[in-house]
C-alpha cells in the first residue's frame, strides 16, 4: 500500500491525484502534436471536475493557467492565451488603499450625511421638513437597535441640530398619520354592529338554554303523570 506521504506533492489539490498523474504523463510525451492533443483533453476533464469555474469570467483562461501550474511550468504546449510564469503566479496583488475621506459624522453613516446635506441645500420647506423627519426617525431607530432602549426626542433634536449646524430643526410629532374619516366611521360602525350581534347571540343562547331546560322539565312531568295513571288503572284491574 502506498500512502500519500510517500507520493509527490499535489501542486493543485482541488484537481486530485489523477489529473496530476495525467499531466506528469504528457510531460514524458515527445511528440508535440500528441502532447498538445492530450493536454486539450485534460483541460476538458478539468472543466468537468470543476463546473464552478464556468461561472467565472474567462474560465478557459484559468484552466490553461492551471495546467501549466500543475506541471510546475515545465509543460511545452501551444496555448491560446499568454503562457504564465512562476513569478507572475506567485506575485501578490497590491493592497487596496483605504478610503481617506474625512467624514464628520461616522456614527450615522455616509448616506445619512448626504441626506442631511441635501436637506440643507433644498429650498422647498415641505421637502426640508420631510428630510428632517426621515433622518430623525432613522436616528431614533438606530439608537433603539444599539442601546435597546427608547431615546428622548430632545436628544435627537439637539444632535440633528448639531449635525446640520443649526439648519434643520426637528419638531416631534410634526408629521402625523392622517386617516380617512369616512372609512374610519364605516370600520367603527361595522365593529359596533358585530359586537351587538355577538351580544344578541349570547342572549339567545342563554334564553334557548333556559327554554330547553323548561321543555325537559315539562316532558318529564308529563311522562310521570302518564306513568302514574297507567299504574292506577292496572291497580284497579288487579
Amino acid at each position: 500500500m502506498q500512502y500519500n506521504t510517500s507520493r509527490n506533492k499535489l501542486l493543485m489539490p482541488e484537481y486530485g491525484r489523477h489529473i496530476q498523474k495525467m499531466v506528469d504523463y504528457i510531460l514524458t510525451i515527445e511528440d508535440p502534436e500528441k502532447r498538445q492533443k492530450n493536454a486539450q483533453s485534460i483541460i476538458e476533464l478539468m472543466g468537468i471536475l470543476n463546473p464552478h469555474l464556468k461561472n467565472v469570467e474567462d474560465f478557459r483562461h484559468k484552466l490553461w493557467d492551471h495546467i501549466f501550474r500543475i506541471s510546475d511550468f515545465e509543460l511545452k504546449i501551444d496555448s491560446p492565451y499568454p503562457v504564465p510564469t512562476r513569478e507572475e503566479m506567485a506575485k501578490r496583488p497590491e493592497p487596496l488603499p483605504y478610503p481617506k475621506r474625512n467624514r464628520k459624522n461616522k456614527h450615522i453613516g455616509h448616506n445619512i450625511t448626504q441626506i442631511i446635506d441635501r436637506a440643507i441645500q433644498t429650498d422647498d420647506e415641505e421637502k426640508r421638513k420631510g428630510f428632517t423627519q426621515s433622518v430623525a426617525y432613522y436616528m431614533k431607530l438606530s439608537y433603539a437597535n444599539w442601546h435597546k432602549e427608547q431615546v428622548q426626542d430632545d436628544i435627537i433634536k439637539e444632535e440633528l441640530r448639531m449635525l446640520s449646524n443649526g439648519a434643520l430643526d426637528y419638531v416631534p410629532g410634526d408629521v402625523k398619520v392622517r386617516f380617512n374619516n369616512s372609512n374610519f366611521k364605516k370600520h367603527a360602525q361595522s365593529n359596533s354592529g358585530n359586537n351587538n350581534n355577538n351580544q344578541n347571540r349570547n342572549k339567545n343562547s342563554g334564553s334557548g338554554g333556559g327554554g330547553n331546560k323548561n321543555n325537559r322539565n315539562s316532558n318529564s312531568n308529563s311522562n310521570n303523570n302518564s306513568n302514574s295513571g297507567h299504574y292506577s288503572k292496572n291497580k284497579k284491574r288487579s
